[in-house]
């Protein structure tokens, strides 16, 4: 079994849902992010989040995974400050909605000044509803914005083990797990981290405190990619123990801590209804003969890229 602590399935197609229980993804973690067009009024952001507290929770439970996700106000679009006003007044009431699991993903992108003010605000959201963080990491300057993510964090007096730092590389990687906070990958093609890199640092560094993920997402970015990657990690001689704590275990314990998440959400089994309608619509077309029973992984075939 796999989670997939960080996917932004609303950019994705039942497809990928499909692709994603057959290979053994149980659960998996929708943050909120920046959807590639900005959103320039607050009204937008509503929709948004409710969406991926509504819709995508029930479309991903037809078809066998247990949906989640994290809610915030992104660091590229902290930018505009109408917008970030307006959408730090709505983010407690939905941070307090069945399934949310953390405030996230939050961070730096340019490391602006209003960058800096509005992943502050939200760190103190994140005390303030005693909730874990996902903090996601600039693209630029990685390793500064990294150290100076945990700083901030530490400065606002959050436990580390609260808190994960996500879409670390090669050169960010050790100053995270020294200072104590969970160390989450994205294995994404060509930019974050590739499977194979990856395994090396599972071999280097082991399971403990590292979290894989897909970040899956409207770019090029492959759905599959913590089954793969357990996969490749499997046969290039990395443990068991590592793999479960890395693809498994960690995410399960780093966002836990929320009290939405829980082993026994999909321990006795993940049934399906496609019967069931979620505000009058169905995820069926044309006709189809809806899917009513267990969802079983088998992840035998996994190409590994």
């Amino acid at each position: 079994m796999f989670i997939d602590a960080h996917a932004h399935m609303i950019s994705r197609t039942t497809d990928d849902y499909q692709a994603m229980a057959a290979a053994g993804v149980v659960a998996l973690i929708e943050p909120s992010f920046w959807v590639g067009q900005p959103r320039t009024y607050v009204g937008s952001y509503v929709d948004y989040l409710s969406h991926i507290v509504g819709f995508e929770r029930f479309r991903a439970s037809q078809f066998g995974i247990r949906h989640y996700c994290t809610i915030g106000l992104n660091s590229k679009e902290a930018n505009n400050e109408e917008l970030a006003e307006g959408v730090m007044d709505i983010l407690p009431g939905f941070a307090l909605k069945e399934g949310v699991v953390a405030i996230g993903e939050i961070g730096y992108d340019e490391q602006t000044p209003l960058e800096d003010k509005y992943f502050r605000a939200q760190l103190e959201l994140a005390k303030e509803l005693d909730l874990p963080v996902m903090v996601h990491t600039p693209h630029r300057d990685k390793k500064k914005g990294t150290i100076k993510s945990m700083e901030v964090c530490l400065e606002h007096g959050l436990d580390p083990t609260k808190v994960v730092i996500d879409h670390n590389n090669e050169e960010t990687i050790e100053d995270v797990l020294d200072r104590g906070f969970w160390a989450a990958f994205s294995i994404y093609p060509s930019t974050k981290m590739g499977n194979v890199r990856m395994v090396e640092l599972l071999k280097k560094y082991g399971g403990d405190q590292v979290i894989l993920d897909s970040a899956t997402d409207w770019g090029i970015s492959d759905p599959l990619a913590v089954p793969k990657t357990a996969q490749l990690a499997r046969e290039r001689g990395v443990s068991e123990d590592a793999i479960k704590k890395a693809t498994y275990a960690n995410a399960l314990a780093a966002y836990g801590q929320s009290g939405q998440m829980s082993e026994s959400d999909w321990a006795d089994g993940i049934s399906v209804d496609q019967t069931r309608l979620h505000e009058g619509n169905s995820v069926l077309r044309g006709g189809r003969e809806p899917v009513i029973g267990d969802v079983r992984p088998d992840a035998n075939k996994l190409i590994i890229e």
